[in-house]
């Protein structure tokens, strides 16, 4: 994964993207590069334009169905009861707040209220 960025990198400042200036990146940035893997990459970009590559990539990439649930409400969006969900969230139990007797102080203060510095 190393080598295609480091070899877009070079891209991106107009370089050839060879072996050897793969490489260089790859280690400048304190990395190992794995030769067949940079090898077999090179190999099946030789003569093929990056640029023409990755615009078929997005392309593909258009059809391919993205984005999640991801918090409260997907279900009510993907035509869930709302009903339901008003119920669900009326029988949520409360958390109980713990007293600390003001003797917590974010940095390490008593509660004198005086500088501890």
């Amino acid at each position: 994964m190393q080598e295609i960025a480091a070899y877009l990198l070079l891209k991106v400042a107009g370089k050839d993207g060879s072996a050897e200036e793969v490489t260089a990146v790859v280690e400048a940035a304190g990395g190992t590069v794995d030769e067949a893997a940079l090898t077999a990459m090179l190999g099946d970009l030789d003569g093929k334009d990056i640029n023409e590559l990755l615009a078929s990539g997005m392309e593909k990439l258009k059809d391919v169905p993205m984005g999640g649930g991801g918090g409260g409400g997907g279900g009510a969006a993907a035509g869930g009861d709302a009903a339901a969900e008003e119920a669900a969230e009326e029988e949520k139990p409360e958390e109980e707040e713990m007293d600390l007797g003001g003797g917590m102080d974010m940095f390490g203060g008593g509660d004198d209220g005086g500088d501890d510095y």
